[in-house]
C-alpha cells in the first residue's frame, strides 16, 4: 500500500490559506500595531531606567539599577577584577566615603569610607557606637563563634584582658622570641637552603604560613603541629582554614537569604564551608584535649606553662564556672587566624615588593650587614657563628633594624593583611564628614583604600618608598587612623610589637642569606578572603647571596 505524495496536501494547505489570509488582515494589522507600541514602551522604560542609573551615578558613585541597586557593578566588575582597587577607585570619585545600595531583596546596604577622621571617631572617639554588630557575628559566626575577632561587649573584654596580660609578660615575650628563633633555624633556613641546593622553586607564602601556624600553636596553645619541615607534609586544618576564610568572605556579599537557604540545602560554597569548619573543629578538639590531659598529669608544684589556651582553662566565666570545650575552642580558632595568616600575609607581600624594587631590597642588606658589624670582633660566639656560616640575630639588633620596619610598614600600607574591616551603627550618628548614620547601618572601613589616599600619603602614594616612615634614620610610625593595618582604639591588635619582631626577624634572616627572585611570568594578584592572600601563592626561585657575589 503506497502513502500519498506530500504535495496534494501542501496544495490544499496552500489553498485554504489564500482563503482565510484576506479575514484576518485587519486583526493581523491591528496586532502588529500593538507589538509596535509594546516594544516602543519597553524601549522608552530601558531608556528611563538606563538615564535614571547614570544621574545616580553622579550622586553615589555607581549606578543604582531598580530592584539590584549597585549589585551589577559589584559583581561584574568588583568581583571579576581586584575588588579592593575597585573599591578605592570608587571612593576616591566620593571623596572617601559613599553609600552602597544593595538589592531591595537584601541586607547589602552599607555606608563604606576610607576617610581618617572617620576612622578615628568609630575606632576611638564613639567605640561604643560602632560594634561589630550582630550582621558581621552572623556571617562569621560558623567560623569565629564568639571568639575576640567576632566579640562585642563582655564577651570580647572576657577575652581581651587577660590575653592582653600574657602578651605584656615577660614569661611569654621569652616564649616567642625562642620558639621564633628555633623555628627559623631549625625549620625554614633547612628548607629554603633545600630548595636553593636543587635550584627549584618554591611556593614562599605557602612556606610562610607554615612558619606562622607552628609558631602560633606553639606560644597560644602549647602544641607543635609540625608543619614546617623538609617533607613539607600536608596539614589538612591549614587548607580547611584557608578554604574557611575564603567561604565565608562570600556570605558578605551574598544577600543574607540565599546563603542561608544554601547552608539549609547544603549547596555551593556553604557545603564547601561546612566541611571545612568540621576540619577546623577535629583539629582544635584535639588541640584542647591534648592540654587538658597534660595539665591533669602535671603537678602542682611545676611551673605551668604560658599559653593562652592554658590560661584561658584555668579562668571562669561570668557565672563562676570554667570555660565550656565551645568558648575554648572559638578562642583557638581566633587566635589562628590572628597568628597565622596576618604575618604570613604580609611577609608574602613584602617579598613580592622587594622583587619590584631591588634598591629597597640592598638598603635592607646594608642595615642587616652594619649591625652585625658593629658587635664585638673578640666574641667567641660571634666567629663560631660566621664560621658556620649560621649568623642569628640577637633581639636587640632586630629592634635596631629601623628601615627594614620601614619597609614592612610600608608593604602593609599597600598591602594590609586585613584590607577591609566591618561595624555596625548601635544609635543614630553622624561622621566628621557629614555622612548621616542612621541606627542598624552597616559601615565597611577600607583600609586597603587608605593607603592610596594622596591627602595622607602623597602625589607618590601608590610607590612603594619606605623612606617616608624614617625620621633622621630612625622608623616613626603613622596615626593608627590613617595607618590602619593593626586596627586602632580599644580593639588595636594585641600582638603588633611581637608580630612586627616576627616579620623583621623572619624577613632579615631570609635577605641577609638569599636573594628571593619571582619566577616569571607567576601572575600577582589579591584573594578575596578575610585575610589578603596571594591568590596564586608568590612562586620564587632562592639565590644564595655568596653565588651572587661569585
Amino acid at each position: 500500500m503506497s502513502l500519498p505524495k506530500p504535495h496534494n496536501y501542501s496544495t490544499f494547505s496552500s489553498h485554504r490559506l489564500s482563503l482565510t489570509g484576506d479575514s484576518f488582515s485587519g486583526s493581523g494589522r491591528l496586532f502588529l500595531l500593538r507589538d509596535v507600541q509594546v516594544l516602543e514602551i519597553l524601549l522608552a522604560a530601558m531608556v528611563f531606567i538606563v538615564i535614571h542609573s547614570l544621574r545616580q551615578k553622579k550622586r553615589y558613585g555607581l549606578p543604582v539599577w531598580p530592584v539590584f541597586g549597585m549589585l551589577p557593578s559589584l559583581v561584574f566588575t568588583g568581583l571579576r577584577t581586584n575588588l579592593y582597587e575597585w573599591i578605592t577607585d570608587v571612593l576616591s570619585r566620593q571623596n572617601w566615603t559613599f553609600r552602597f545600595k544593595g538589592p531591595s531583596f537584601s541586607s547589602l546596604n552599607c555606608v563604606v569610607t576610607s576617610d581618617p577622621r572617620n576612622l578615628e571617631h568609630l575606632l576611638k572617639t564613639k567605640f561604643p557606637v560602632f560594634p561589630k554588630g550582630s550582621y558581621f557575628r552572623d556571617n562569621l559566626r560558623d567560623l569565629l563563634g564568639e571568639g575576640i575577632f567576632n566579640a562585642d561587649d563582655d564577651t570580647w573584654q572576657r577575652q581581651r584582658k587577660p590575653a592582653s596580660i600574657e602578651f605584656h609578660s615577660a614569661k611569654f615575650r621569652n616564649m616567642t622570641t625562642e620558639s621564633l628563633f628555633e623555628l627559623v633555624h631549625l625549620r625554614l633556613l633547612p628548607v629554603l637552603e633545600a630548595s636553593a641546593e636543587k635550584s627549584t622553586s618554591i611556593d614562599l607564602q605557602d612556606i610562610l604560613l607554615r612558619l606562622t601556624f607552628d609558631n602560633v600553636c606553639m606560644i597560644a596553645f602549647g602544641v607543635d603541629p609540625g608543619c614546617l619541615n623538609l617533607s613539607l607534609p600536608e596539614i589538612p586544618f591549614a587548607k580547611a582554614f584557608e578554604d574557611a576564610t575564603e567561604a565565608t568572605v562570600i556570605r558578605f556579599v551574598t544577600p543574607t537569604w540565599v546563603w542561608k537557604t544554601m547552608r539549609f540545602l547544603n549547596l555551593g560554597m556553604e557545603r564547601k564551608l561546612k566541611k571545612s569548619i568540621k576540619k577546623v573543629d577535629e583539629f582544635a578538639e584535639n588541640v584542647i584535649k591534648t592540654r587538658k590531659k597534660e595539665l591533669s598529669l602535671q603537678r602542682e608544684e611545676e611551673n605551668k606553662r604560658s599559653d593562652l589556651l592554658t590560661i584561658f582553662m584555668g579562668l571562669k566565666d561570668e557565672k563562676g564556672e570554667a570555660y565550656s570545650y565551645k568558648f575554648l575552642r572559638d578562642i583557638c580558632v581566633n587566635f589562628i587566624l590572628a597568628g597565622r595568616d596576618t604575618s604570613s600575609v604580609a611577609l608574602s607581600w613584602f617579598f613580592w615588593l622587594l622583587n619590584e624594587n631591588p634598591e629597597v631590597e640592598e638598603k635592607i642588606l646594608q642595615e642587616i650587614c652594619r649591625i652585625v658589624s658593629e658587635r664585638e670582633e673578640n666574641e667567641a660566639v660571634m666567629k663560631k657563628e660566621e664560621e658556620g656560616h649560621e649568623l642569628r640575630f640577637r633581639a636587640e639588633e632586630i629592634k635596631r633594624m629601623d628601615y627594614l620596619q620601614a619597609a614592612l610598614s610600608e608593604s602593609l600600607r599597600l598591602y594590609p593583611s586585613v584590607p577591609v574591616d566591618h561595624k555596625e551603627v548601635v544609635e543614630d550618628n553622624t561622621f566628621p564628614d557629614g555622612t548621616e548614620l542612621k541606627k542598624g547601618t552597616k559601615v565597611i572601613y577600607a583600609i586597603y583604600a587608605m593607603g592610596r589616599m594622596e591627602d595622607i600619603w602623597g602625589k607618590d602614594c601608590r610607590e612603594f618608598r619606605p623612606e617616608r616612615w624614617l625620621r633622621d634614620g630612625r622608623f616613626m610610625s603613622e596615626s593608627a587612623y590613617k595607618f590602619t593595618a593593626f586596627n586602632g582604639g580599644p580593639r588595636l591588635c594585641l600582638g603588633k610589637d611581637f608580630a612586627y619582631y616576627q616579620m623583621k626577624y623572619v624577613a632579615a634572616s631570609i635577605i641577609y642569606r638569599y636573594h628571593v627572585r619571582l619566577v616569571h611570568d607567576h601572575p600577582v594578584l589579591p584573594k578575596l578572603a578575610l585575610t589578603m592572600y596571594l591568590k596564586h601563592g608568590l612562586r620564587v626561585h632562592l639565590e644564595r647571596r655568596e653565588q651572587l657575589s661569585d
